[in-house]
């Protein structure tokens, strides 16, 4: 047994988020952030590694796992994104990134015993080709495909493009997520489990794609679907984090139908309310007793 289940690497983010009403909240948040927090709150031991500017360093204290299990590399600048949701459901929102941090470098990554290397990026560039070859001769790889994706212009607006490397670097991947929109542009397919097995075909060994109404995994053998059952949005921010977070960490001792109905349980909590999941897996199991 590792001495962690994963290592989650990505930016802590100053998050500025207005729904559809004009509503403004500015959390630090981050994919690194949702993610740590979720596996945590289900029992696992996660280190996370992460990179903001000196100013910044207080961002370190929305972390909800224990401070030892967090490194903090240096970088010039933070992240920071805003994010503007126009509807309801919070499915159509315009973002931006307003300063973008330091890459993420092979070399910087601190040795240590985990079971998973988690990519948990905001922007293209945060990770490159040689970072997912070179961790993947230490343990599995799990790449949310957003950082390779997601691309920022000078004026911070950003925009979304096909992944150049993404044939070369996914048989490195042996956990990949993407959402729906993500999953269509990578492969062109709007049907979900088409769009799963193109991205099987090309080297990735167990796919995630979340949408608003479930989250389905595909093996290369078989699909396994659940339905978000949350009763209101108000914590949609991190969803695909937490799900993410959620399912790898239950993967290393459960099977592909248990590790995602304890993910999409949790999802379904943790939006609810805003932040990071604070809760326990007491509370997921009596979620699931309750609505599943």
């Amino acid at each position: 047994m590792a001495e962690y289940s994963s290592m989650i690497i990505g930016h802590a983010t100053l998050d500025s988020n207005t729904d559809y009403l004009g509503n403004n909240v500015k959390i630090v948040g981050g994919a690194v952030v949702y993610s740590s927090a979720a596996a945590y709150a289900l029992g696992h031991r996660v280190l996370a590694v992460t990179k903001v500017a000196d100013k910044d360093m207080d961002r370190l204290d929305c972390f909800t796992i224990p401070r030892e299990d967090i490194i903090c590399l240096k970088s010039e600048k933070s992240t920071d994104m805003v994010n503007i949701y126009h509807t309801a459901d919070k499915e159509r929102r315009t973002c931006m990134c307003l300063s973008k941090g330091d890459p993420f470098r092979t070399e910087e990554i601190p040795e240590a015993d985990v079971a998973i290397y988690h990519l948990a990026g905001l922007i293209y560039g945060d990770f490159d080709r040689d970072l997912i070859v070179s961790l993947s001769k230490k343990a599995p790889v799990a790449l949310d495909v957003q950082a390779m994706l997601r691309h920022a212009n000078d004026d911070g607006s950003v925009f979304f493009e096909d992944w150049a490397d993404k044939l070369q670097c996914l048989p490195y991947i042996t956990y990949l997520k993407t959402d729906a929109a993500e999953a269509e542009i990578l492969t062109g397919c709007t049907d979900r489990k088409e769009a799963a097995k193109h991205m099987y075909s090309w080297g990735a060994r167990e796919i995630m794609i979340t949408h608003n109404t479930e989250v389905l995994i595909y093996d290369g053998k078989e699909f396994a679907t659940c339905p978000i059952k949350s009763r209101n949005l108000s914590g949609r921010t991190g969803r695909g984090d937490t799900t993410f977070a959620s399912y790898i960490n239950e993967r290393l001792e459960h099977t592909i139908p248990e590790a995602l109905l304890t993910a999409t349980a949790t999802v379904s909590l943790k939006m609810e309310a805003p932040g990071p999941f604070k809760g326990t897996r007491e509370d997921v199991e009596n979620y699931i007793k309750e609505l599943y």
